[in-house]
Order: C-alpha cells, then structure tokens, then sequence
C-alpha cells in the first residue's frame, strides 16, 4: 500500500503537509469529492498489518496527553505494521467515520518528534477514517478509547519520504452529519428536505439564477471557526441551478470529503471560511465562482451550482494554529 505523500521537508514544511491530513487539495478544476475515499465493505479491514511492537519500542504518558516515545537503536522499519498498546472499550472505527484523536508523528532516524497534534488541537484532532491517509490508517478498525503505535518504512509516504513511527489516541467519534442550530430557510434560495441519515434533496427556485454568491445556514453549529487554508472534513450534495441535477455528492460516495479551502472553487471557498464546526450552508454559485465557461465532468459551462454543505470537522492551517 502506498499512502498519498507527504514531503521529506523541514519540520515545519511537514508539520503543515501533515496536518493537511495527507490527504492533498482537490484541484480548482475538479469536484471537491477528489479526496472521497469509498468505506471498506463487509468486515473491517485494517489498512496496516498487525504485529508485535519491536523490542525497544516503548509510550509512555497517559491516554489523551503527550506522550513519550523511545525507539530502538538505528530503528529502520521494513513493514507497514501497527501494534495496539491500549485497547478501547468503545466502538469498532471504520472507513469514513470522523474522530477526535491526538497523534504524536516520530521521524525514525532521528527520534525527533515531527507533529504533536495536541500542540494545536488540545481536544483532539478532526480526522478522517481513510486508508490513504496515515491518521485514519493508523486508527481504521481499531476501537474508541484505543492506542496504536505505527510504522511507516522510508519511502512508503512518498518517493524520498523518510521513516515514520506514529502514536495515534482514538478519543470519540464525532457526527457525520451537521448538528447545529436549525436556522430558518431564506426566501428565495433552493429549499433542502433531509432524508433520515441527513442526504438532503435540493429543490431549485424557478427564479433566475443571482449573478452573485449567495450564501444562508440552515443549522449553525458552535465548533471551531474554518479560517482561509484550514482543511475541512465535510458531506456535500451539489446540484445544476439549471434543471437540478445532482452532478456530486458525499452522501452518494458514502464517505466525508476532506480538502483544504484552497482547493476549491471561490464560490466553495467562501461557503466553508468564516463558517463553524456543526454549520450547515447552502450556497448558490454563479460561474464566476466556480468552473467558469470551462466544462468540469458532468458540469456543463458557465453554469451556476448550488450546493449544500455539512461541516464536520476542521484542522487548523499551520499559520492560523496558536
């Protein structure tokens, strides 16, 4: 298995790749649903091989907290493995769940702690469950409550990429859908029904399309706030203005998207920043901002979206992070 790479840089050049979550930015003339991953079917199956920790490989600090990691001498990983060091009472994770986790990121060769999430994030990291990603790998069919210790061989992160040890703490799962304040609909903008797992129907005004963004919440969460470059973990149904017609969904995927407010159309941009954690937003998008005269997939040119957008969770851009 190869994960989607993250850069052999200077610690801070991979502290920012990292807490991207590894999952990269969908391009702006793509679909957000790049980084979509599909669940797992049937039983769990656990990206990383379990195996016995090797001699000389010790944690040490309490669950939810910094912690300590010794390392054998010139320890050179060989395999995509994982040890579970704290076995949780709660839930079996699995692909396309969101979590509160901390994660202690070791470079092998050196010992030196490359990301300590709890620095940024003390209640615990938002992640995605994704088998790309080494968060959610390190984690996936693993249990709530649980800690794992992984390793990663030099190169398996990306050509060049050294070796890696990870500590990953699972502490709760998280909604995978909004549960913010409801907000009265605003007139004029598409009305959304919900289905009982949260995939919303978008009906289109028969008004014309407005040659500006328009932007409403229909729940307003009390989460963090998504600042310009963050990543956000999100469910999204987008639809043609003209006609209705879903052209991309999460819901449909089965799976939360995970990309980085940069890497999308403006339009989609300005729908997530500023927003909370728990916010749901439906957002009419002319082609101005969004894919221009410039057909995109099933998207035809100079078309105005609208789309709807839970907002499940965010990781904090290096420079936004205190």
């Amino acid at each position: 298995m190869r994960f989607r790479p993250i850069a052999s840089l200077s610690v801070a050049a991979a502290a920012a790749l990292l807490l991207a979550g590894c999952s990269g930015s969908p391009d702006q003339a793509q679909s957000p649903d790049a980084a979509t991953q599909s669940p797992d079917a049937g039983q769990c199956q656990a990206p990383l091989a379990d195996a016995p920790a090797p001699d000389g490989l010790t944690v040490s600090g309490d669950f939810q907290a910094k912690v300590d990691v010794t390392l054998p001498d010139a320890y050179a990983p060989t395999d995509l493995q994982r040890t579970t060091l704290i076995e949780g009472s709660g839930e079996q994770v699995q692909a396309g769940d969101v979590l509160k986790a901390n994660f202690t990121l070791i470079d092998a060769a050196s010992g030196e702690v490359q990301l300590q999430s709890i620095d940024s994030a003390p209640d615990g990291m938002d992640t995605l469950i994704s088998s790309q990603q080494i968060f959610g790998a390190s984690l996936q069919c693993a249990t709530i409550g649980s800690r794992t210790v992984s390793s990663f061989p030099a190169g398996a992160l990306g050509d060049g990429s050294p070796a890696f040890v990870l500590v990953a703490d699972a502490i709760e799962e998280l909604p995978t859908r909004a549960e913010g304040t409801e907000v009265a609909p605003v007139a004029g903008m598409p009305t959304v029904t919900f289905a009982d797992d949260g995939a919303p129907t978008i009906t289109v005004p028969s008004d014309p399309a407005p040659s500006e963004t328009r932007i409403e919440n229909l729940r307003r969460g009390d989460g963090d706030v998504v600042n310009p470059g963050d990543t956000v973990i999100v469910q999204y149904t987008g639809v043609l203005y003209d006609g209705g017609t879903v052209f991309d969904s999460s819901w449909q995927s089965g799976t939360p998207a995970q990309f980085s407010t940069t890497g999308v159309v403006p339009g989609f941009k300005k729908a997530l920043e500023g927003q909370t954690v728990g916010s749901q937003v439906v957002a009419v998008i002319p082609a101005a901002d969004g894919y221009g005269d410039q057909e995109a997939g099933s998207i035809p040119p100079n078309s105005t979206l609208v789309f709807v957008i839970d907002i499940l969770g965010v990781q904090h851009a290096p420079e936004a992070a205190q």
